[in-house]
């Protein structure tokens, strides 16, 4: 499983020019799901996410938790965190998860992101999604299990 979060001011995902999901200040954070991921990874990656400290306390260090900001999570499924480039120039995502398993395990992950009490905002799943966000910093992390 790997995420790749960003700290943002904010963020909004539309499907068909209608908006699904739409944070404030937070993290938006794509999610790729790999062959063999499982239940215990989305749970070390959820508890990850929400402890992580990348937001900025009133120091600009950052030294802060989603949590402790009082901010908000903006998740997005994406299956080409997975592609592999190393042959040719088309990527191959054989490593990706089947979709009906992926989508299990990622509404799984949203679901423990929600038992944290924060505001969780999601994308829809498997389908093509415009997204805009306003990043701050900018701060990029990536998370594998």
């Amino acid at each position: 499983m790997r995420l790749v979060i960003q700290r943002v001011n904010s963020a909004e995902v539309s499907v068909s020019d209608k908006t699904v999901g739409k944070i404030g200040k937070g993290l938006f954070v794509l999610i790729g799901i790999k062959k063999g991921d499982s239940q215990k990874d989305a749970d070390i990656l959820a508890d990850k996410l929400v402890k992580l400290r990348v937001m900025a306390d009133s120091s600009s260090k950052m030294n802060l938790s989603v949590k402790d900001a009082n901010a908000q999570i903006l998740s997005v499924s994406q299956f080409t965190l997975y592609a592999n480039t190393k042959d040719g120039n088309r990527p191959s995502f054989i490593e990706a998860e089947e979709p009906e398993k992926a989508k299990e395990l990622y509404e799984y992950f949203v679901s423990k992101l929600k038992n944290s009490g924060l505001v969780i905002e999601t994308g829809e799943f498997g389908e093509y999604m415009k997204i805009n966000c306003e990043l701050d910093g900018p701060v990029t992390v990536i998370l594998e299990s």
